[in-house]
């Protein structure tokens, strides 16, 4: 598959599976996390990597937490963003798995994928701006940890969304957000992501080419989710 990337005018880049492995981390932190919690409530019925690709994976965290939850028709309490981690709460759980993930983060670290790294040295050859388009609140923690933090003077995490109100994928107000932040409609602007949130948020924003990563979300879903273009690896488009 060959980009004409001068064709567009910017790159909108998801991070956890995208930039970096970090999916895998959530991956880890979701799966430890939930695992405990239904074993402390007596379900047998395990969770699973299937659970994480259909009701978790791109979501913000607290909608991750939700939708699982529902999907096992278990009922907690929204609680607060401030809720300890040990409250039984779709906060409190949430907040469970992020002191989860930045353990690993701290003692594991993470390094992009190469080929991640050949596309974004070739969009910076062209002059084209990049940003990272993120549910997670852990950003620009991860990019820091990544040494690629200079590269994306645009970051719309989580963090900034709940701050300015703007709804997470699959809705595409983020995407939308930050292509505005370089002066660019969705009509111009490529999105790239791994989740089946994410690209169901670039094809329901309009967005001009939405590329789907397949890191385990599977090509077929991906594209049924409104990718234009799956690939396994982004240096694929170089």
């Amino acid at each position: 598959m060959t980009v004409t990337w001068t064709d567009y005018t910017v790159a909108l880049f998801d991070l956890d599976g995208v930039i970096t492995p970090t999916a895998e981390l959530h991956m880890r932190a979701w799966a430890e996390m939930f695992s405990e919690f239904l074993d402390s409530r007596g379900i047998a019925e395990p969770y699973t990597d299937e659970d994480y690709f259909t009701y978790v994976d791109g979501k913000p965290r607290y909608d991750g937490v939700r939708s699982f939850l529902e999907s096992r028709g278990i009922e907690l309490p929204e609680g607060d963003p401030t809720d300890s981690p040990e409250l039984e709460t779709v906060c409190g759980l949430g907040n469970r798995k992020n002191i989860v993930f930045n353990t690993v983060l701290e003692r594991d670290g993470i390094t992009p994928y190469p080929g991640t790294l050949l596309l974004m040295d070739h969009l910076d050859g062209i002059g084209m701006p990049m940003a990272i388009v993120s549910s997670s609140k852990n950003a620009r923690t991860v990019l820091t940890a990544a040494g690629l933090l200079e590269r994306f003077p645009v970051i719309m995490d989580g963090a900034v969304a709940a701050a300015e109100g703007i709804p997470g994928k699959p809705a595409p107000d983020t995407f939308v957000a930050a292509a505005a932040a370089f002066g660019a409609s969705p009509g111009s602007a490529v999105v790239i992501e791994d989740a089946h949130s994410g690209v169901a948020a670039g094809r329901a924003g309009g967005f001009a080419l939405v590329i789907g990563v397949d890191r385990g979300a599977g090509a077929e879903a991906l594209r049924e989710a409104g990718a234009d273009v799956v690939v396994t690896d982004l240096e694929e488009l170089v």
